[in-house]
């Protein structure tokens, strides 16, 4: 059986899957009871669905529907695989692709659209983003709706009040940082659908909302480092971060120096100043 974690929960969720199995392994048939696609990130299998056998390997996605039964085995080689699969509510998966033949049971081919975002998804994941894991399955699965819908339209222009809906959110976070905000209940503070929220957003202002959550806790983080005295683990849980560790490795990312020496040669820039000012004076 495969090892299964869920990573997030909610109209979006994500779960990562690992299975160890080879070609002497027993395969049995499981019966799916939800919308799910799934990106292959490591290893291979072969997936029988509706008379059909699809074989996976890494960048490849898999689709299943409610009802469709499945059969999965790794019958060329040893080893398994690893894939992070986004499981999707039916108001979700109306949204993004209304049309049913988008949601064909069985696998696509690794394809360079899919792949990147695929990939983005596993770095979030991983906690190597400052993008939510919740963007980054939507930004996912929406790819995969316009590919196999065959929706190559342009997006339309945000709107004014398109972008003045985006602003006064991006200010209602930025006064609320310190709060757990997630996409969907951002989303329902604007009154739109968390895929509908997140593309006004990130149109009208170049980044996606938890993005900008995390630059306004990280802004937040830095200006007490630079005036306080406040220990870096309170500012940290103060800004809005979960933990510290995920503090640290945000903030050496945004800034290339670690939180501590932040606060060193922010301390040293005001001491050097102050130094010219009484030889100057």
């Amino acid at each position: 059986m495969p090892q299964v974690r869920t990573l997030l929960e909610g109209p979006v969720s994500v779960v990562a899957y690992r299975c160890d199995a080879g070609p002497r392994s027993p395969a049995y048939w499981e019966h799916h009871r939800g919308w799910s696609v799934s990106y292959v990130q490591r290893g291979s299998f072969s997936c029988r669905c509706h008379g059909r056998v699809h074989e996976l390997v890494p960048g490849s996605v898999l689709v299943l529907k409610p009802g469709d039964d499945y059969q999965c085995t790794h019958e060329h080689r040893d080893g398994g695989d690893d894939c992070l699969a986004v499981h999707l509510s039916p108001q979700q998966v109306h949204e993004l692709a209304p049309r049913r033949g988008a949601w064909a049971s069985g696998a696509t081919p690794p394809l360079a659209e899919l792949m990147v975002r695929g990939e983005r998804m596993r770095a979030v994941a991983a906690g190597d983003s400052d993008v939510g894991l919740d963007e980054a399955a939507l930004s996912f699965v929406a790819r995969f709706a316009a590919l196999a819908g065959d929706d190559e339209a342009r997006p339309r222009e945000p709107t004014a009040a398109d972008r003045r809906r985006a602003v006064q959110s991006a200010l209602w976070i930025d006064a609320h940082a310190d709060r757990d905000l997630n996409l969907q209940r951002l989303a329902a503070q604007c009154g739109l659908s968390p895929y509908h929220y997140l593309r006004l957003f990130a149109q009208s202002l170049g980044v996606t909302p938890h993005q900008y959550l995390v630059r306004s806790r990280l802004r937040s983080a830095a200006r007490r480092l630079a005036e306080g005295e406040q220990p870096i683990t309170e500012i940290a849980l103060d800004a809005g971060f979960a933990d510290l560790s995920n503090f640290v490795r945000s903030f050496r990312r945004a800034a290339g120096v670690s939180p501590r020496r932040f606060r060193r040669a922010a301390r040293g820039d005001r001491k050097i100043l102050q130094e010219r000012l009484d030889a100057a004076a």
